[in-house]
């Protein structure tokens, strides 16, 4: 192989590539429109500010009324788009019904629109040649794709790339939106704040200003649509520019790519040469090869071929959460030869991920060179997935494979935070009004704490003290009250029941069946008593022997024989105290007849028979 005695050094440098996009220049938006309300008793379409305030009807600068920025009147009401009070009868006949004015006010902040032309590829490369002691440089791009230096030694000829891009977006359905730097209309700077520059569908804006729920609003759409006083507060303002630059900066707050906002989403904004205020730009980051045509002006070059050795130091892939995020697999490679060669690495993973573009690039003798490949996994499940690395040389042979593996996090779902509007809570009663409502809370309570509402409630069972008392339940004390009282009541009706003898016969049934041993006892006592009364019979004949003429009947057989009557003896108390009486009446009875009586002036005295 023949080389050249004394080589020529060949430096070839090549730009970051960009995409550059024509701008046309649309109109000016307003960054958050808003709606305000007043509450008055006069409203009126043509009322001054002493009447509606905010929402007086607004004037250009030669004082003439600008056409639909009237107030919209709505009745008091809670169905309302304010729900507000009405006041009393008093207050409607004195001062007027109630009624609130809302209008449409425009912030000072202002956006410029514009529309999104033709896209161009941008870069360029320049060639060094040094030859001894002579440098020769040209450079070439797309715009200059030949190039001859100075000295007619050196010529180059950009022949193109290998393949398209394929990762350049297409903004022909966009509109680009800058915050406005001076005075209304197109702008001669764009400036450099591009944290608000933001890229929006062009169905989201209304140039004309005559739909509603869209970027530009008008006057006219918002007092006009349909259902104005029963429709929600704030409609027909939605979707505008500060709703999606807040749903940018959510999306951020949680390292996740932003949908609308130009920074974060695209690198390099605006950093191509010659940047003008009519132009918008950014990075390209898909690799591409380009391919040139370098001429020198001799007779002895040849191409050389170097060849080298090459080995992967090591790979990283931290955890990350699955398609919410995409994650980083960083790869170091080492020259371990000792020339300058060319390498392409590729990074290889399992099923599940995206597949990844394969790298081109060059490393001198021992560099060390790091290169990355983002993962998107297919799956919002938690997974494992294996990766190998290969290295080729030059000629396009592996010389070195190592093996990895990374996981990633399941897809936590979040449905954000959607908060309704809630008007604030205003009376135009003023202290007559906060009166009544202490009075109505007042009898709410009342109400709540005798009814016991709020204890069955909170409270399980009627049987829970701490609860019942924790809450002063009085409905529930009365319940207990009367339960506890329900024992001596009983009681005492039972007490009162078995004086007035109802229970009696239960009592002669119980000594019935149960007293035995007093059964025995009472059939002795009827036999005493039967021969009681047969002594009796004998001494009432002896004494009917001797006064048989008399007519009185001594009173101890008249008791014997109601004692008869009355059948047996209950117990032996009862027939003690009577047997006691008789033995009474008989010595009565004996004292009687030994007793003279007197039959006018004779004395008779009666004869005793034993």
């Amino acid at each position: 192989m023949r080389t050249l005695r004394v080589p020529p050094v060949i430096t070839i440098n090549k730009s970051a590539a960009y995409a550059l996009y024509e701008l046309t220049y649309i109109r000016d938006v307003a960054y958050k429109p808003q709606e305000f309300y007043v509450q008055t008793r006069k409203c009126a379409r043509d009322a001054g500010a002493d009447v509606v305030k905010i929402c007086e009807r607004l004037r250009d600068e030669n004082g003439h009324i600008i056409e639909h920025t009237q107030p919209t009147c709505c009745p008091c009401g809670d169905q309302r788009r304010v729900p507000s009070s009405c006041g009393n009868f008093f207050d409607k006949l004195v001062k007027g019904k109630a009624n609130t004015a809302h209008c449409l006010r425009l912030t000072d902040d202002w956006f410029h629109v514009f529309g999104i032309g033709q896209r161009s590829v941008g870069f360029s490369i320049r060639i060094e040649v040094k030859m001894n002691s002579k440098t020769s440089e040209v450079i070439v791009g797309p715009e200059n794709r030949t190039a001859i230096s100075n000295d007619k030694f050196l010529k180059v000829n950009l022949v193109g790339d290998y393949v398209g891009y394929t990762d350049i977006p297409s903004f022909d359905d966009f509109y680009l939106v800058i915050p406005r730097q001076g005075v209304p209309g197109q702008p001669q700077n764009l400036g450099s704040n591009f944290t608000m520059w933001m890229l929006l569908e062009r169905v989201r804006f209304t140039l004309d200003g005559v739909e509603c729920n869209k970027i530009g609003v008008g006057y006219e759409a918002f007092n006009t649509q349909p259902d104005f006083c029963a429709a929600p507060f704030w409609s027909c303002l939605h979707n505008q520019l500060w709703n999606f630059w807040d749903a940018d900066q959510n999306r951020i707050s949680r390292n996740q790519v932003p949908l609308y906002c130009v920074q974060g989403r695209f690198e390099r904004i605006n950093q191509h040469p010659n940047a003008g205020s009519h132009a918008f730009s950014i990075g390209i980051t898909e690799v591409l090869n380009t391919n040139l045509l370098v001429e020198l002006r001799a007779d002895d070059i040849e191409y050389v071929y170097q060849r080298s050795p090459g080995k992967i130091l090591g790979i990283t892939a931290p955890t990350f959460e699955a398609l919410t995020q995409f994650g980083t697999a960083t790869i170091t490679t080492k020259n371990i030869g000792e020339v300058e060669a060319s390498y392409s690495l590729t990074f290889d993973c399992s099923s599940g991920v995206s597949q990844m573009e394969e790298q081109f690039y060059i490393m001198k003798p021992t560099e060390v060179v790091t290169r990355s490949f983002k993962l998107y996994p297919t799956t919002d499940q938690a997974a494992r997935y294996a990766c190998s690395a290969i290295l080729k040389d030059s000629d396009f042979s592996e010389v070195d494979r190592a093996e990895c593996q990374f996981t990633t996090t399941a897809t936590v779902l979040d449905n954000g935070s959607q908060i309704p509007f809630q008007p604030p809570k205003t009376n135009i009663n003023g202290f007559f009004g906060s009166i009544e409502e202490l009075w109505n809370k007042f009898w709410t309570f009342l109400a709540d704490l005798i009814s016991g509402k709020n204890c069955r409630r909170k409270c399980s069972g009627f049987f829970d003290f701490s609860c019942h008392i924790q809450y002063i339940c009085i409905s529930w004390m009365l319940m207990f009250g009367l339960f506890l009282a329900i024992f001596p009541t009983a009681v005492v009706l039972l007490w009162l029941l078995h004086e007035k003898g109802l229970f009696d016969p239960i009592y002669d049934w119980w000594e019935d069946h149960f007293w035995a041993s007093e059964q025995t006892t009472g059939y002795k006592y009827r036999e005493a008593d039967v021969s009681l009364r047969k002594h009796v019979h004998r001494h009432e004949k002896r004494h009917h022997h001797h006064h048989k003429h008399g007519g009185h009947r001594p009173r101890g057989s008249d008791y014997l024989h109601h004692v008869h009557k009355h059948g047996r003896l209950k117990n032996k108390g009862i027939l003690s105290h009577q047997l006691h009486s008789i033995r009474v009446e008989e010595e009565e009875e004996e004292d009687d007849i030994h007793r003279p009586r007197h039959h006018g002036t004779r004395r008779y005295k009666p004869r005793h028979h034993y």
